[in-house]
């Protein structure tokens, strides 16, 4: 199969004059490299498209694949995840991972906790905050997590996103809503265990692959499971696989999740339990990171006795079926 790759090269928009924190989502040379070899060694042929723009130019000048691998995080909106599966359906033109519709609801995290919520799945009470004026009518009792509405690994969470005073939550909100140009995510702190859920496949066919639980060591720098600690892991980060009856609801509650909100192909849930040890929806990640060393699905797998090449032949199975 002929096979083009759509991603956000980190290095290229940090040469444009990105920031770090900007790019924070998007992919190195090592990941795109690893999903290539992946794919040469299951007998596709591939072709590197780059970013939506890249995209768009090959579309106009009559490119074509049979499949499109899409890893695009985008770089502009709300519905910036959504933007190339937009575009790639005006051409019919087959990809992996969600659709317009899904990318563009789960990248606002407000919106997904209604729509889980709506379902009957348990979320943390949460409010959201667009201005400095709604900050001041927030009734959730302290301590509250706070976080930028649409963003991912870990931007805008740190120390600092624990707050238990209204002067501090003011403060902290106003710099969020000023630093990421975008509502904040204002909800009950959990302060139980932490779980994320591999899922693999689509609707009726969707499967849990593992259960991990995510333990930030008492002596690393950050309490939260923040940008800083996931871009820096070893030594604070302890990723325990889970085999018990937790396990079962984890499964439960993530496959309804996915289905509900008609994730596709590869992906995961983020539970966390509160005072009561009921398991908690937080987000979901309908495009996982896959780099094939240090995220968090391929690192579940490796510890079951799985290879990055499995991983990527599944999820091009589970997109081939649709056409």
């Amino acid at each position: 199969m002929f096979i083009g790759l759509t991603y956000d090269l980190k290095s290229e928009y940090l040469k444009k004059g990105f920031l770090p924190d900007e790019v924070a989502e998007f992919d190195s040379e090592e990941t795109i490299e690893g999903i290539e070899s992946a794919l040469h060694k299951l007998g596709h042929k591939t072709e590197r498209i780059g970013n939506i723009l890249q995209l768009a130019d090959a579309l106009v000048n009559d490119k074509r694949w049979e499949l499109v691998f899409n890893i695009c995080e985008g770089y502009y909106g709300m519905g910036r995840e959504a933007q190339v599966p937009a575009l790639l359906d005006a051409y019919k033109i087959p990809y992996t991972f969600s659709d317009p519709l899904t990318l563009s609801l789960t990248l606002h995290k407000g919106l997904t906790k209604r729509v889980i919520r709506d379902a009957g799945i348990p979320t943390a009470q949460f409010f959201l905050v667009e201005n400095d004026k709604e900050a001041e009518i927030c009734k959730l009792p302290f301590p509250v997590f706070i976080k930028p509405v649409a963003e991912g690994s870990g931007k805008g969470v740190s120390a600092k996103s624990i707050v238990h005073s209204q002067e501090s939550f003011k403060l902290e909100v106003t710099r969020l809503i000023e630093e990421y140009h975008q509502p904040v995510l204002v909800e009950k702190l959990l302060t139980g265990r932490e779980f994320t859920v591999g899922i693999l496949g689509t609707g009726k066919e969707a499967r849990v692959v593992g259960v991990m639980e995510v333990i930030i060591r008492h002596d690393a720098e950050d309490s939260t499971y923040s940008r800083f600690i996931k871009e820096n892991y070893i030594n604070r980060v302890e990723y325990q696989l889970i085999k018990n009856e937790i396990y079962a609801i984890c499964a439960e509650i993530s496959l309804k999740v996915w289905r509900v909100l008609g994730c596709r192909d590869a992906g995961r849930i983020d539970l966390k339990m509160d005072e009561n040890r009921t398991l908690n929806f937080i987000e979901v990640n309908p495009l996982p990171g896959i780099n094939h060393f240090h995220s968090d699905l391929p690192i579940m797998l490796y510890k079951q006795g799985w290879n990055y090449i499995q991983l990527i032949d599944e999820i091009i199975r589970s997109a081939i079926q649709r056409f």
